[in-house]
């Protein structure tokens, strides 16, 4: 049985009420929800939050909230990979046989249920313990530099100023969009980023955190692009 995860807790400070903020038309979470019941890999879609409206909002757009999320795990400090353990060990004592858990964000409109796909064939691909959307940096990280306290600057690889851009290594980063894994991997606090997972590329202009309203603004001219050129 695979089943997806969605954390939405209730007190973003930044974006009030982000996990349910309307986005493009819809609550914001409406499009995690709708990503993961179009991919039709999932037997159960659960959101794990403290909040029962957002448990309302959740169940209106066919996902469940069976559990309220306890408040050690709905602060500011409250981990994702804690969360999903939690989730985890709840249906594992409801009973269920878990295959794989996807953690999917609620704040992640710009997901496509193909990228889910393609997620759980890589995690299938061999002995893994989690795959996850990853996007390239761009400019590259290795061009990096920092203020010095003094003043002045200095690079943080200085021994690539000379390289050429097509030359240096390809660094990537979480696209915080989705992570499968393992029931596994989930209850015993495996690392996300270590040699047991899988990168799953997503493509640098579909990859947008959202943690304050210059976020929530590009990523609606995204969506609002991305949609368009679809019904076109």
């Amino acid at each position: 049985m695979n089943i997806a995860v969605i954390p939405a807790r209730g007190g973003s400070k930044r974006i009030p009420r982000k996990n349910i903020k309307t986005f493009c038309g819809r609550p914001m979470i409406a499009w995690s929800i709708l990503a993961a019941q179009q991919s039709g890999l999932f037997e159960r879609i659960i959101v794990s939050t403290d909040d029962e409206e957002i448990a309302e909002v959740a169940r209106a757009w066919g996902a469940e909230a069976p559990f309220v999320r306890p408040p050690e795990l709905s602060d500011d400090y409250a981990g994702t990979t804690e969360v999903i353990a939690h989730a985890t060990r709840w249906l594992e004592d409801q009973g269920q046989v878990v295959s794989a858990v996807c953690c999917i964000y609620a704040t992640a409109p710009l997901i496509h249920a193909q990228d889910l796909k393609r997620g759980f064939e890589v995690l299938q691909s061999g002995d893994w313990a989690y795959a996850f959307s990853v996007a390239e940096f761009s400019p590259s990280v290795y061009r990096a530099f920092q203020a010095l306290p003094e003043g002045g600057l200095a690079m943080l690889f200085p021994q690539y100023f000379s390289t050429r851009s097509q030359d240096l290594p390809v660094a990537l980063h979480d696209a915080a969009q989705f992570y499968w894994g393992r029931p596994g991997a989930w209850t015993q606090g495996l690392r996300i980023f270590d040699r047991h997972s899988m990168p799953v590329a997503i493509p640098r202009w579909r990859v947008q955190d959202i943690d304050d309203m210059d976020d929530w603004i590009r990523a609606e001219m995204i969506f609002k692009q991305m949609t368009s050129d679809q019904t076109q």
